[in-house]
């Protein structure tokens, strides 16, 4: 895979020409999906917004409902810095309403916005005009903690402060989230899952959602060493497991840094092969975690680069083909609505944010 010119892996776009080379039989094309992750932004002079979204969600698997995650797309161009991210959840919640008009499917039903955390009780103004620009829809607030000792000057993004989660700012502005009635959505690498456990011990309260699994990364020094990498992110998942306040996004396995190189191949890969490579890790998280607390997620377009979104929902589908109904309901719906408080009929309740 290229380095761009900071040595930094860079985000290889989406190849239409390349993607249609692949087409799938749906599978359970009833079976109802919340997609509970993905991005809408204008990357590169590429735009993956409502249109783009909907040719993916409505192109065969039961997609219900989409729970957007900021993407530092539409920021405020002036005013204060720290109001800046509002303009992300104004752009996405205008998005949300024209939706309305095209698609039965709820786009952004609930929506996970940026704010930066070591205001501490400050960051209250920020999340008070994001839940103004949501027009009640904010569920969560995301500010990235990501960074690994071996990669100092970052992989993708610019990596953040060591020891946040453990910050006194950053922790008072959790407290604020809590306050809110809002979760927490941890971006991370797999060597900061300690960090998490530790944070999440520490604020039983705080509803707390991992992204990506825990952000495994498989280029640099570790790749070639996915044997121990695995066992060394399964250790640490155990620990966080016993912290009930803690649910796990199952997905971002064609994130670039997890060493995902199906982007090279003549053709993408089919989900019989997706299902195979991703299996150990998520039984891993369905064992630890039960289904209650697991939720599939696309983390489109970033792993769009990698496979097309018929074939990603195939693999998960594949991937969970001996679950009871309940069960799966649960993986591709329940849980996101769930965490996620959405008001959705799909054949349970919703609930309140996840404690437990």
């Amino acid at each position: 895979m290229g380095l761009d010119v900071t040595g930094r892996y860079r985000y290889p776009p989406p190849q239409p020409s390349w993607l249609a080379l692949s087409r799938e039989v749906i599978i359970d094309p009833d079976l109802p999906i919340i997609d509970a992750h993905h991005h809408l932004w204008e990357e590169g002079g590429t735009p993956y917004l409502l249109d783009e979204l909907l040719s993916d969600v409505e192109d065969g698997h039961n997609v219900i409902a989409t729970i957007f995650v900021q993407a530092h797309y539409g920021y405020r161009l002036t005013g204060p810095a720290h109001l800046a991210p509002v303009g992300e959840t104004e752009k996405v919640a205008a998005i949300s309403e024209v939706a309305k008009t095209r698609t039965s499917t709820r786009i952004a039903a609930g929506i996970v916005a940026h704010a930066d955390l070591t205001l501490g009780a400050a960051v209250d103004e920020v999340l008070a005009a994001h839940e103004e620009a949501s027009a009640g829809t904010l569920r969560a607030i995301r500010h990235s903690v990501s960074r690994d000792e071996l990669f100092p000057d970052g992989i993708v993004l610019r990596p953040a402060r060591a020891g946040l989660l453990a910050d006194s700012d950053y922790r008072a502005g959790l407290s604020q989230v809590a306050a809110h009635g809002l979760a927490y959505e941890a971006m991370l690498y797999h060597r900061q899952i300690p960090e998490l456990t530790d944070l999440a011990t520490a604020m039983p309260d705080l509803p707390i959602v991992l992204d990506h699994i825990g952000g495994v990364i498989g280029v640099g020094p570790y790749e070639g060493q996915e044997a121990e990498t695995y066992q060394h992110w399964l250790a640490d998942m155990t620990e966080l497991a016993h912290c009930p306040n803690i649910s796990v996004k199952i997905g971002g396995f064609g994130m670039i840094i997890t060493g995902a190189r199906w982007h090279e191949r003549t053709v993408p890969p089919l989900s019989t092969e997706l299902a195979e490579a991703w299996r150990p890790y998520v039984d891993a998280c369905l064992d630890l975690f039960g289904t209650e607390r697991c939720m599939f997620e696309s983390n489109f377009p970033v792993d769009k680069a990698m496979y097309p979104y018929q074939t990603l929902w195939n693999a998960f589908k594949r991937l969970t083909a001996s679950m009871s109904g309940n069960e799966r309901t649960a993986l591709f719906s329940g849980t996101a609505a769930s965490v996620y408080r959405l008001p959705l009929d799909m054949g349970q309740p919703a609930g309140d944010l996840v404690d437990g």
